[in-house]
């Protein structure tokens, strides 16, 4: 199997007026099918709406992953890993990985929630230490005073400086989502002050047009890969 880039899209859980996305009895039936016990349990704690977009992204990420490995969904046991936490069995936040016949199975992955959507992204067969990190942001979410102050460099400030309007925040969801991207690749999470990271020109991350992605033109996406 050669190592690629693999990106995919899943749409909103709840799509008024349409009927693409599965009832919600059919989707718990399938997260009882597919998910360990501790992502039940996580989900359990929640409120409907983020319990079901919480439900819909991990079984969504088990099949993809399940699909590149060429194995049932049920026979992975997810394994996350989070530099403050550790990993193992009862981890069920930082960086999305699973284990196969008790062996880590030979695939990145990362995820991204935007809008209601879910973005996708992995590597099959890595190479020694490669890393991967994906992002999707709505530019909507960004519309409020102080982002820049907390979220860019001066030269991603300079460079923002003569917009306004929607082209504003188009531009402010673009590098958060590179941002973003680029600190999962290196597990750094928003640990790192992201007002640090200049993204502008930085190597290893690029934006994902929405051809690619299988986004909405309207939403923001990057990878970071490296």
């Amino acid at each position: 199997m050669a190592s690629h880039l693999v990106v995919r899209a899943c749409p909103p859980f709840r799509v008024p007026g349409q009927h693409t996305a599965p009832p919600a009895a059919e989707l718990e039936r399938d997260a009882l099918r597919f998910l360990d016990p501790p992502e039940l349990e996580r989900a359990r704690a929640m409120m409907p709406v983020p319990r079901q977009d919480f439900l819909a992204a991990r079984v969504a990420q088990r099949r993809f992953a399940a699909e590149l490995l060429g194995v049932r969904a049920q026979d992975l046991t997810v394994r996350y890993s989070c530099p403050r936490c550790g990993s193992g069995p009862r981890v069920t936040h930082g960086r999305p990985g699973y284990e196969l016949d008790g062996a880590p199975a030979p695939l990145l992955l990362s995820l991204s929630r935007a809008a209601g959507w879910t973005l996708l992204a992995a590597v099959a067969e890595p190479g020694p230490g490669q890393r991967l990190g994906v992002d999707a942001e709505d530019p909507r979410r960004l519309d409020f005073d102080g982002f820049d102050a907390v979220a860019l460099t001066p030269a991603e400030y300079r460079a923002l400086a003569p917009l306004q309007g929607s082209a504003l925040l188009r531009e402010r969801a673009r590098l958060w989502a590179r941002k973003e991207a680029f600190l999962k690749m290196t597990g750094e999470g928003l640990g790192r002050p992201p007002e640090t990271l200049d993204v502008l020109d930085r190597a290893g991350v690029r934006d994902l047009a929405s051809a690619e992605s299988g986004l909405p033109d309207g939403l923001a996406a990057a990878v970071a890969l490296g």
